[in-house]
C-alpha cells in the first residue's frame, strides 16, 4: 500500500460517516442491531476514525499510535457488523468500509514521524 495521507484521511472520514449512518439504521431495526454493546462499538469506531483523521490533518507525530488503535477498533466493528449482515446491505457496507479503514490504519501505524500531505510538500 502506498503512503497517501490525504487519501487515507478520506478513508477514515468515510468510515466515520458510515458508522454514524449505520447507528441510525440499527436503532431503527431494533433487536440485536440495537444492542448497547453494538451501538457503543460503532460510535467508538466513528470517533476513533475522526480522531485519527484529525491527527493526520494536523501533522501530528502521534498519528501512527492513534492509527494502531483505530485499526483495532475498525476490525472489531467490522466483525460485529458482519455478525448482523445477513440480508442487510447497510451492515455489509459498514463492515466492508471498516475493514478497508482498518487496513489503511495498520499501514499508517507503521509510518514514523509526521505525515506529509501533498499540499505541504
Amino acid at each position: 500500500m502506498t503512503y497517501h495521507p490525504d487519501h487515507n484521511v478520506e478513508i477514515m472520514t468515510d468510515c466515520h460517516d458510515i458508522c454514524l449512518q449505520t447507528v441510525s439504521h440499527c436503532l431503527d431495526k431494533g433487536g440485536d442491531h440495537a444492542q448497547t454493546e453494538h451501538i457503543i462499538l460503532m460510535l467508538d469506531c466513528a470517533e476513533i476514525c475522526q480522531s485519527a483523521a484529525n491527527f493526520m490533518l494536523r501533522n501530528s507525530e502521534l498519528h501512527a499510535r492513534v492509527c494502531t488503535i483505530c485499526a483495532e477498533v475498525c476490525d472489531r466493528c467490522a466483525k460485529d457488523c458482519e455478525r448482523l449482515a445477513a440480508g442487510d446491505d447497510m451492515m455489509q457496507q459498514c463492515a466492508q468500509i471498516c475493514r478497508g479503514c482498518a487496513e489503511t490504519c495498520r499501514e499508517m501505524s507503521r509510518q514514523t514521524g509526521r505525515p506529509r500531505h501533498a499540499s505541504a510538500a
